[in-house]
């Protein structure tokens, strides 16, 4: 069988929850939303694997983002190590327009709603380009993917 689009994608995402832990109630549920939509629509493959579908278990490892890929019987295909340091700032950023629109909903004028969506909407895409930057030559996923992934990151790092 070939490596067609199909197969090119993920139809698993499990967390490590030794590392990466328990969240509260919200912090479980952004996580279970954002694996379900990454899940749910992907392209997802691994440089000169002939494989796939993919399964991906995400751990932290010494402060690093681990991602292990691995086939639909679960055999090893690659094991990724991602420093967080690049996405500290977009994080960071992020998480502060996020609390800006949260308080807005609540007081400000649509308009004034919309301007900062547009903020935050442009910070997920900014850390959703690093994340394919930082993939480059290990993992190959499109820019929608990248966004879902970059999605998952920002789920694992709410504080609520």
């Amino acid at each position: 069988m070939s490596a067609g689009p199909t197969r090119q994608r993920l139809i698993s995402v499990t967390l490590d929850e030794a590392s990466i832990g328990h969240g509260t109630p919200d912090q479980e549920h952004e996580r279970r939303i954002a694996i379900y939509d990454l899940v749910e629509i992907n392209s997802f493959g691994v440089p000169d694997h002939a494989g796939g579908p993919y399964c991906l278990h995400v751990a932290m490892r010494d402060k690093k983002l681990l991602l292990d890929v691995r086939d639909e019987s679960g055999a090893p295909v690659i094991a990724h190590l991602l420093s967080l340091t690049p996405f500290r700032r977009i994080l960071r950023d992020y998480f502060m327009v996020c609390e800006s629109y949260f308080a807005a909903i609540r007081t400000a004028t649509p308009s004034q709603i919309e301007a900062i969506d547009m903020g935050r909407r442009g910070l997920h895409d900014e850390g959703a380009h690093l994340l394919s930057e930082r993939l480059t030559g290990k993992i190959a996923c499109d820019f929608d993917t990248a966004r879902r992934l970059f999605t998952l990151l920002t789920a694992l790092h709410w504080r609520g």
